[in-house]
């Protein structure tokens, strides 16, 4: 068969399959959002569907209209009909209710009913967080399992395996709701919980990160109610909650890796596509080329999760609207935003334009991995960038978090951390910024120590008396181990059917493990005392190889941390322009020694005090 023969042969092909599919009616299956609400900005409905072709939609509702029709574009030889964007403008004094939706074609009919609710009262959540707050991030799988119902759903019976590290374990959303009052008991006042979305049926995405559905709960972890009730039981306790978004990425199992809505929706292609590294100097660099940006920016992370084509303005509003979504639907305080330097600036600019422009008070932390303050300090909001401000109200302090760790842990000069905290005037708001001492993407802090529990302690003190957001890791208040991915994501003791160790209460934690949660929960509530621990200034003192002394000051309230990061007992003269009377804050201290001409602070190894000062 010669070529022209082969050609007309595909083309009438095409065509009778064409037809076939414009003979057919059409068929609604999902949209996207599946609700919206009035009062804020008139969404952008995905419809997705079948034989969705030439369709003209119309609503039937007062103060609810169809202002544009799109139908899906593809690079394949499909007919292009399974999905549909349609854009409804909807009043300000729109009826709320159940508003018909009619798909029409040549080949028939199909409607749908689409909720409208009046949008929350701002009084409901949407609060923000501060250096007053203290984070605390729980992966929920593996936190506690308060409905065993949903352990083994139908459609993923094999996923639960508490035996295998990367299976589902069985912790959820009502865990996390039954287990609130032990947060507040530990001075915890801000949940940050890893995604929650609909990952893949299998058992391999418990971290939540393989997004197959970007508007649903996964079923293992609860639903959508669920999920309400966990938010409001927290706003109860005045606590508030953060949830994880990913706009960078979707699970390699998702329906648009094979069948995108539009041709730019993706990145490339499964077959087609660059991967991603995690080099953002390039980013930051004026000078750099375009294929070292391109690999960062529109890369597919890990090489299989496909990396959302930001600048599409399709898609870019598709991710604008579900952070809008799950923000208004649960009346969340904030949001943490996953792999941030991956996604254009611009992206990001309008994202917090919407977001603030909605809810004022909402709050976003960035995820930017890197221990280089010039880099991180790049990202955040407050400041244009290559002529674009990305709207962040904050990243993560990853510089500070490498700085604790390898001061504390691997003995560096404590005078390290001093000059990582020197680099805050890179940030337009170095007090807004979230340090840590970890999270779920590196080891344990007492692993890493090889089992020092004064070293986490004095992580701890160091974390919690520094300028920001303190935030920290599900169970290493109680010392839990772990090495790298899965093994840091262990269960939490007492969370699950058949523990034999109830580390949630004080009587069922061992004794190390009580003494690592007293401290933890002294010094919070020494933090939740003090204004000047939460938002004072904050001006070091003295440091050299070992140790570190440095005053946080607000208003009539003024607080002084001394460290000693040696393995033995330290005597710290402070310098001779220090003036004032100090006070013993913290447990089992003893006053400092004054003369007439000096004041000393001894410390023992390993060990931080805190002062008030007249």
């Amino acid at each position: 068969m010669n070529n022209a023969r082969a050609g007309v042969i595909r083309g009438i092909s095409i065509l009778l399959f064409v037809s076939a599919s414009l003979a057919q009616p059409p068929a609604v299956q999902k949209v996207d959002p599946p609700n919206w609400f009035v009062g804020l900005s008139s969404p952008m409905l995905l419809i997705k569907g079948e034989h969705l072709q030439s369709a003209n939609v119309t609503a039937n509702s007062p103060g609810v209209r169809v202002t544009r029709v799109q139908g899906q574009r593809t690079a394949t030889s499909s007919d292009g009909g399974d999905y549909l964007f349609v854009w409804l403008d909807i009043a300000s004094d729109a009826n709320g209710g159940d508003v018909p939706i009619t798909v029409s074609t040549p080949s028939g009919k199909t409607s749908f009913k689409f909720p409208i609710t009046k949008r929350r009262p701002l009084s409901d959540g949407f609060r923000g967080f501060d250096g007053n707050d203290v984070i605390y991030l729980i992966m929920p799988d593996r936190f506690a399992d308060g409905d065993t119902s949903n352990d083994s759903p139908a459609q993923a019976p094999k996923s639960y395996d508490r035996s295998d590290p990367r299976a589902y374990h069985g912790g959820d959303l009502r865990g996390i709701t039954q287990h609130l009052d032990y947060l507040k008991e530990l001075g915890v006042t801000t949940i940050w919980t890893t995604p929650i979305y609909h990952n893949a049926d299998d058992r391999r995405d418990y971290h939540g990160y393989g997004a197959v559905d970007l508007y649903a709960v996964d079923e293992r972890l609860g639903d959508l109610e669920e999920y309400r009730r966990f938010v409001g039981a927290a706003h109860q306790r005045e606590m508030k909650v953060l949830l994880d978004l990913v706009p960078n990425h979707i699970g390699p199992t998702h329906p648009w890796v094979n069948d995108p809505p539009d041709t730019e929706w993706l990145h490339g292609t499964r077959q087609n596509h660059v991967r991603a590294e995690g080099n953002f100097a390039p980013i930051t660099d004026p000078h750099s080329l375009y294929p070292e940006w391109r690999a960062a920016v529109e890369g597919w992370f890990a090489d299989i999760l496909p990396d959302m084509n930001t600048e599409n303005p399709l898609t870019k509003q598709y991710l604008i609207q579900n952070g809008i979504w799950w923000a208004e639907e649960a009346a969340l305080d904030g949001f943490r935003l996953d792999t941030f330097p991956y996604v254009g600036r611009q992206f990001w600019h309008d994202f917090h334009a919407a977001m603030h422009s909605a809810y004022p008070n909402f709050k976003t932390v960035g995820e930017c991995f890197n221990g280089d303050a010039t880099i991180v300090s790049y990202f955040a909001g407050g400041v244009a960038r290559d002529g674009i401000d990305t709207g962040l109200d904050t990243p993560f302090d990853f510089p500070v978090f490498f700085a604790i760790r390898n001061t504390v842990i691997g003995n560096s000069p404590i005078w390290k951390l001093a000059d990582t905290l020197r680099l805050d005037w890179l940030y337009p708001h170095p007090e807004r910024l979230v340090p840590f001492e970890g999270n779920h993407d590196v080891a344990r802090f007492v692993t890493e120590a090889k089992g020092d529990t004064r070293k986490l302690k004095l992580a701890f003190s160091i974390l919690f008396t520094i300028r920001g957001t303190p935030q920290m890791y599900y169970g290493d208040e109680i010392g839990m181990e772990g090495t790298g991915d899965p093994d840091n994501r262990r269960d939490f003791p007492g969370g699950f059917p058949g523990d034999q160790h109830p580390a949630f209460t004080r009587t069922g934690r061992t004794e190390k493990e009580q003494d690592i949660f007293h401290h933890v929960q002294s010094v919070l509530r020494l933090r939740s005392q003090h204004s000047a621990l939460r938002t004072g200034d904050f001006k070091d003192i003295f440091a050299d190889e070992t140790a570190y002394v440095y005053i946080r000051h607000s208003g009539n309230d003024t607080v002084l941390i001394a460290i000693n990061n040696s393995d033995q007992t330290r005597t710290i003269k402070l310098p001779s322009f220090f003036h004032g009377a100090l006070t013993p804050l913290s447990e089992g201290e003893s006053g400092p020694q004054i003369t007439s001409s000096e004041t000393q602070i001894e410390l023992p190894a390993r060990t931080a005090a805190i002062y008030s000062v007249q």
